[in-house]
């Protein structure tokens, strides 16, 4: 369990790194909203799939106080996803979905492997990579359509009278 340790504060360490760098950008507004959108969501979908049997976490922060994994719902999962939504700001819905696959690929490989040669995240009862990555592209494109959604809402003219 020393190298699953090591592994986790080493991303950790980069995701904090380059959180600041994803946020703190034109319009800081948007950001801020994927990234909470993004640890709401995560942790929901998460502490459901824990719940039910099918994902089980052996090497977690806080272990006796929660079932889901910290860094990953509320850290790096939200990083991916404002890159994401950052680099998908001005795409067409045909770019949005080509764009998901350098996100979507590298994170499911990494999870493949975590999953067979680590103990950090167990997958049960029937769960593989294909519902991984389906999950995982359901939680980008409904960011990214609640994010366009509040920016079509916003550019709406409010009429008082």
């Amino acid at each position: 369990m020393k190298i699953e340790n090591l592994f986790l504060k080493l991303i950790n360490f980069i995701s904090i790194l380059l959180l600041p760098f994803a946020i703190i950008k034109r319009p800081l507004k948007d950001w801020i909203i994927v990234y909470l959108v993004s640890c709401m969501g995560n942790s929901f979908a998460d502490r459901f799939l824990v719940s039910r049997g099918y994902l089980k976490y052996k090497v977690r922060p806080f272990p006796h106080r929660v079932t889901i994994h910290l860094p990953f719902d509320f850290l790096h999962f939200p990083l991916f996803l404002l890159y994401y939504n950052q680099w998908t700001l001005h795409s067409k819905p045909l770019g949005i979905i080509l764009k998901l696959f350098p996100f979507l690929i590298p994170q499911i490989i990494i999870e493949t492997i975590a999953e067979r040669r680590t103990d950090l995240i167990s997958w049960k009862r029937g769960w593989n990579w294909q519902h991984s990555i389906i999950s995982m592209a359901c939680k980008y494109l409904l960011c990214r359509g609640i994010i366009a959604s509040i920016r079509v809402l916003n550019n709406k003219e409010t009429s008082i009278t």
